[in-house]
């Protein structure tokens, strides 16, 4: 019986989702309250209503942690940002990171009453990818997204350094500072303590994704120039190193018959297995400020707009930086998209963006410096084939947007929410 009310409860709070949150949005409280059950159902709650929620829980146990901590000052040289800010972080417990931040810049007067501390972020939030320090790696597919090196061990304090990287995340969401860092979907998976799953690989290796996607439909067993076995080879200080997927992998064929399993082994090294010590470093940082209980309500994109803020999306410059195959910009479904993008809130916009592209992340230069993964790639709409009940996909190597000619406009709009609401986990193929 307690399943079964349960189960109704939650198909209630399904039908009922947009009522919910403008009650959420109203008063924030029934999180702590009647609806408090509504956080272990987190998918029912908008982003703005998890954020809400995230920052009082973060309040709250700040002032049972006792509420009164001395400062965190921090002098640093601009220049140097990363390697002063590490030797002055990197003995910090979790309680004297709880106080206040305040920074100087060296040679740079003023008091910082916020405005030094912001910037310190946004300045040392960059300098963290940068490839002198061989940490992070562009993602192939736009250049705008990072995920750990592979080969990070080539500076022999890389996983120091990854843990201070991930204290300053926490440190940035515990005192509501936002970040210039923008990760891969799978490390955002990997943060939140989500599976990461085949098409996760899109975004890292988009040529790499379509070879395993030909080998899921090829016939390999009657194939002479499909030879594989459950092992990879990799490159470590100039020599080859062979290593196996399964015990004994490299002596074990991929055929028709385990090949989805060879796929699902091979992704899962390439973007877990590979950088374990690295994702682990990272997360023991992270945790020092922010429990897992805490940010697990949100999902990758969400954490994304969590960590960075959302953008401010320009809906004329996107709609003057956008082409069409299929379509052209007077058709029907068109009109009906660009009138849907303009009634959007901020979250839903950015959303929009995230799914088509893969990132929130918006150029400086605007839309028309948007890349994908040969170069300098617009904003695109497709028309899709296929009937009106198809959701749309997106191709974020190529920032492609799929609409299917759908007959009204409530229909392309409730598919199109849905779709970038619900669609985070599987996108289309490019």
């Amino acid at each position: 019986p307690a399943a079964v009310a349960q189960g109704e409860l939650e198909a209630f709070s399904e039908r009922h989702r947009a009522l919910i949150n403008v009650f959420v949005r109203a008063s924030p409280g029934l999180l702590q309250g009647a609806f408090a059950s509504l956080v272990r159902q987190p998918w029912l709650l908008d982003f703005d209503c998890k954020r809400h929620w995230f920052k009082h829980q973060l309040r709250r146990r700040h002032e049972e942690s006792g509420g009164h901590f001395p400062s965190v000052s921090l002098h640093v040289r601009r220049r140097h940002v990363f390697e002063d800010s590490y030797h002055q972080l990197r003995s910090r417990s979790a309680d004297e990171l709880r106080g206040r931040l305040s920074v100087r810049f060296s040679g740079e007067e003023g008091i910082d009453a916020g405005g030094v501390a912001r910037e310190w972020f946004l300045v040392l939030s960059r300098e963290i990818f940068n490839p002198d320090y061989a940490l992070f790696k562009p993602s192939a597919e736009n250049g705008a997204t990072f995920q750990p090196r592979e080969n990070s061990y080539i500076n022999p304090d890389h996983l120091h350094y990854f843990r201070f990287v991930g204290t300053v995340v926490a440190k940035a969401l515990y005192d509501g500072y936002l970040l210039d860092a923008h990760f891969t979907r799978s490390f955002y998976k990997h943060l939140l303590g989500k599976p990461t799953t085949f098409d996760d690989m899109e975004a890292i290796d988009p040529d790499y994704y379509r070879s395993l996607k030909w080998l899921l439909q090829a016939d390999i067993d009657n194939d002479p120039y499909a030879e594989f076995t459950f092992s990879v080879d990799k490159e470590r200080f100039g020599q080859t190193v062979t290593c196996d997927l399964v015990p004994e992998g490299r002596h074990i064929k991929v055929t028709n018959a385990n090949k989805a399993e060879y796929v699902a082994a091979v992704t899962e090294y390439h973007m877990t297995t590979d950088i374990r010590k690295q994702i682990d470093a990272f997360i023991e940082g992270l945790r020092t400020l922010i429990p897992a209980d805490l940010i697990s309500v949100f999902n990758e994109n969400e954490l994304e707009l969590l960590m960075c803020g959302l953008p401010d999306i320009d809906v004329d410059e996107l709609c003057a930086n956008t082409e069409y195959s299929g379509y052209t910009a007077t058709s029907q479904q068109v009109r009906w998209f660009w009138e849907v993008v303009r009634e959007m809130d901020a979250q839903e916009r950015a959303r929009l963006i995230q799914f088509v592209t893969g990132t929130s992340k918006i150029p400086l230069e605007g839309f028309g410096a948007l890349r994908g993964m040969n170069g300098p790639q617009r904003f695109q709409i497709h028309r899709a084939h296929g009937g009106p009940d198809r959701l749309p996909s997106a191709h974020t190597c190529f920032n492609q947007l799929d609409i299917p000619e759908y007959t009204s406009r409530e229909q392309l709009r409730s598919r199109l929410l849905l779709a970038c609401r619900e669609g985070h986990d599987g996108f289309g193929f490019g």
